[in-house]
C-alpha cells in the first residue's frame, strides 16, 4: 500500500486530535474496503462460534428425513417408489437438509469435528449468504454505509443469529427467501432493458412450438399418478385373463406377481419420460437458437434466480411466495415507469415469467421426492398441511399455557416487539414514513416491505394461524423490516453522525449476542426486562440446546457406564455425551437400576417437576434465568 493510500485509510498519530467527524470521513472514503471487512468479520465470528451450539429438538428427525430423501433417488429410479417413514415431514421440502447432509459429510472427511457442529456450520453459511444478499437489496435504494447499517442490524439480531446455527428449517428458509428475492430483483432489472424489438418476425411460431412442448411436459409429469394407475389396471386386467397390451408383451404373466410387472412398466415409463425430456428440451433450445437468439439471453438471466426459487420452495412449501413478491414488485415497477405501455416488452415479460416459473417448478420437483408421484396433488396437500403449522402441544405466553391452536391474536405482535432489539420497530416505522412521505420518496421500497412483511403478518394475525416456539416459523417475513432502517440511516447527512447512530442501533444486538452465547435465540429485549423478565412468562430455551453444556458437565463427573435420564428428547444430548453413558429419555430407553443424573430443561417447568426431591448439582443459566438443571437422585 502506498503512503498516500495508507494516509487515506489510517489517520496518522499527529492527526488524532482533529475533529472526530473529519476522521470518520477519512475512514469512510474506502467504503468498499469496509463493506468487505464487515462481511469478513461476520463470517469470522461464525467460524469461531459454530462449534459452541447444542443440537436442537428437530435436528435429528430432519437428518433422518434428509437421508431418506437422498435414498429415494435410487428407489425412484430403480423401483418407481418413494418411501418416507415420517408422515408429517414429507410436507417439508428436503432440499436444504439434503444439502446439509452432503456438505457436512464432505467436510467431515477433512475434520474430526463433531458432525453436529459441521451441520451447524453449513446452517450458518446459508445465513451469511443471506446477509450478503440482503446488502444487495439494500443497495437498490441506499448508499453503501446505510446499506451496511441495515445489513448489520439484520445480521446481528440475537434471535436470528442464534437460529442461524441451530435451526434446520426456519432460519434456512428465511435465508433462501432473502437470496431468492435478491436474485429475482436482479433478474427483473436485467430483463427490463430488453425491448420487444429484439424478437424476430417469426415469434408466433416460437410461441406455438414452445407451448406445445410445455403442454407435453406438463402432461407427462402432472399425470404421473394417473399413468401409474393405468399400468396397475392393465396388469391386473391381464392377470385376470383379459386381452390388452400387457397380456401381449408379458411372457411370464402367470408366473410372476403383478407387483413385479407394475414396477417394471412404471420404471420403464419413468426412464422413457426422462429421455424424452432431455432430448426434447435440447431440441427446443436448438430451435430457439436458430429462430430467436434473444431467448438464450433470457434463459441465462432467468436460470439462476429460477433455480434458487425452486430450491426455496423445496425447503418450505411457502417458498413460491418469494417469486410472487418478485413478480408483483416488477409489475408495480413497470406500471410506475415513465415508458408508455406500448413500449413495454410485454411478450418478453410473459415469456420470462413463464420460463422463471417452469424452471423453478422443475428445481422444486427434482429436489423434493414427495412430489414425484403426484406433483400437483402432493404440493397442494403440503401447502394445506403446513399453512396450519400442525402441533398439539402447549404454548407458554404471558405466564399462561395455551393449546397451540388457541393462542390469542396478540401472540405474534407481542413476541415480534419483545424479541427484536429495541431500535428495530422505531426504525421500521420512521423508515416507512420516509419512504411514503419523505422529500425523496421511495414508494417502491415500501411496496416491497408491504408485499414481504405487511401482507403476510396481517394474514397471520387475522387468521390466528397456529404458531408455536415463539415465531420461528415466520422468520422469513423479517428481512424487509431491517431494510426500512436503511432509509433512516441515509437521512443522517454527516457520515460521522450516521456511523454513530448505526453503532448505537447495533449495540443492543451485540450485547445480547455476547451475553447469551450460545443461546442467543432465547433473547428478549429490555421492554420486558430481558431473559430474566421473560422467564416463566414466555418460552426461552425451548429447543434444549443447553443440553450440550449438561453433557459436558456429566462427561467430566459421571462414573463409567453411568445411566442418565433426560427430560425431553435424548437425541439433543447424546451427540455430545461420552460413548459409555446410558442415556434414556422418552425417545429411547434401556432398562437400568437407577440413574446417576437427571437432566431437565426449564421448558414446561421440567426443571421443577423432574425428580424435585433430588439435589441440583449443576445449573446452566444466563444471567438470572435458568435454562437447564442437573439433579443427582
Amino acid at each position: 500500500m502506498s503512503s498516500r493510500a495508507a494516509a487515506r485509510y489510517w489517520p496518522s498519530l499527529k492527526n488524532l486530535d482533529m475533529n472526530f467527524f473529519s476522521t470518520i470521513k477519512q475512514y469512510l472514503a474506502g467504503q468498499t474496503l469496509w463493506t468487505l471487512l464487515a462481511f469478513f468479520i461476520i463470517l469470522l465470528a461464525g467460524l469461531f462460534a459454530f462449534n459452541d451450539y447444542g443440537a436442537s429438538w428437530d435436528e435429528n428427525i430432519m437428518q433422518v428425513y434428509a437421508d431418506q430423501s437422498l435414498k429415494n433417488y435410487g428407489e425412484w429410479h430403480n423401483r418407481g417408489e418413494v418411501k418416507l417413514e415420517h408422515e408429517t415431514l414429507q410436507y417439508y421440502g428436503p432440499f436444504f437438509m439434503m444439502t446439509v447432509q452432503v456438505a457436512s459429510r464432505f467436510l467431515g472427511r477433512f475434520s474430526d469435528a463433531n458432525p453436529a457442529d459441521l451441520r451447524h456450520l453449513v446452517y450458518f453459511l446459508a445465513y451469511f449468504a443471506s446477509v450478503v444478499a440482503f446488502y444487495t437489496i439494500a443497495r437498490r435504494w441506499f448508499d453503501p454505509l446505510s446499506s451496511m447499517g441495515a445489513s448489520l442490524l439484520y445480521a446481528l439480531q440475537p434471535v436470528l443469529w442464534g437460529h442461524a446455527f441451530i435451526n434446520p428449517k426456519d432460519a434456512p428458509f428465511m435465508a433462501l427467501m432473502t437470496i431468492s428475492v435478491a436474485a429475482g430483483l436482479k433478474m427483473t432489472d436485467a430483463l427490463r432493458v430488453i425491448p420487444d424489438s429484439s424478437l424476430l418476425a417469426n415469434k408466433r411460431r416460437v410461441w406455438v412450438v414452445s407451448i406445445a412442448w410445455l403442454v407435453s411436459m406438463l402432461a407427462l409429469f402432472l399425470l404421473t399418478e394417473q399413468v401409474h394407475g393405468l399400468i396397475v389396471s392393465l396388469v391386473n386386467s391381464a392377470k385376470a385373463g383379459e386381452t390388452n397390451i400387457v397380456s401381449l408383451i408379458a411372457s411370464k404373466l402367470n408366473q410372476v406377481p403383478a407387483k413385479v410387472y407394475i414396477e417394471r412398466y412404471f420404471v420403464l415409463f419413468l426412464r422413457a419420460r426422462a429421455v424424452y425430456t432431455a432430448l426434447s428440451f435440447a431440441a427446443l433450445l436448438y430451435f430457439w437458437y436458430r429462430t430467436q437468439p434473444i431467448l438464450f439471453k433470457i434463459l441465462t438471466i432467468v436460470l439462476a434466480p429460477a433455480l434458487l426459487l425452486g430450491f426455496t420452495a423445496s425447503t418450505r412449501v411457502l417458498g413460491p411466495y418469494a417469486g410472487i413478491v418478485v413478480a408483483l414488485f416488477a409489475l408495480y415497477h413497470s406500471q410506475s415507469a415513465t415508458r408508455k405501455p406500448e413500449d413495454r416488452p410485454l411478450s418478453l415479460a410473459v415469456f420470462s415469467l413463464c420460463l422463471y416459473t417452469l424452471l423453478a417448478m422443475s428445481a422444486a420437483y427434482l429436489t423434493w421426492p414427495f412430489l414425484w408421484a403426484d406433483p400437483p396433488g402432493n404440493f397442494i396437500a403440503a401447502l394445506q398441511k403446513m399453512s396450519e403449522f400442525p402441533w398439539a402441544g402447549r404454548v407458554l405466553f404471558d405466564g399462561q399455557y395455551y393449546a397451540a391452536p388457541d393462542t390469542p391474536m396478540i401472540y405474534l405482535p407481542v413476541l415480534l416487539v419483545i424479541q427484536m432489539t429495541e431500535p428495530v420497530w422505531l426504525l421500521a416505522l420512521i423508515g416507512s414514513c420516509l419512504a411514503l412521505f419523505g422529500a425523496r420518496k421511495k414508494t417502491d421500497l415500501f411496496v416491497l416491505f408491504a408485499l414481504w412483511f405487511l401482507l403476510p403478518v396481517i394474514a397471520l394475525i387475522a387468521r390466528n394461524v397456529n404458531i408455536f416456539d415463539n415465531f420461528r416459523h415466520v422468520l422469513f417475513i423479517l428481512p424487509p423490516v431491517f431494510l426500512m432502517a436503511g432509509g433512516v440511516f441515509e437521512r443522517i447527512v454527516k457520515p460521522g453522525w450516521r456511523l454513530a447512530v448505526i453503532a448505537l442501533c447495533l449495540a443492543p444486538g451485540l450485547i445480547g449476542i455476547l451475553s447469551l452465547h450460545p443461546y442467543e435465540y432465547a433473547y428478549y429485549n429490555q421492554f420486558i426486562g430481558g431473559m430474566r423478565g421473560a422467564q416463566g412468562r414466555f418460552e426461552t430455551e425451548y429447543w434444549l440446546t443447553s443440553y450440550r453444556a449438561a453433557a459436558e458437565y456429566i462427561n467430566e463427573n459421571a462414573p463409567p457406564n453411568a445411566a442418565i435420564w433426560v427430560e425431553g428428547p435424548g437425541h439433543v444430548l447424546t451427540p455430545f455425551a461420552r460413548a459409555d453413558l446410558i442415556v434414556n429419555s422418552w425417545s429411547s430407553y434401556q432398562p437400568v437400576d437407577n440413574y446417576e443424573y437427571v437432566v431437565a430443561s426449564s421448558r414446561f417447568l421440567n426443571n421443577e417437576t423432574a425428580q424435585p426431591g433430588a439435589k441440583i448439582v449443576y445449573e446452566i443459566k444466563r444471567g438470572d434465568a435458568t435454562l437447564t438443571v442437573i439433579r443427582k437422585p
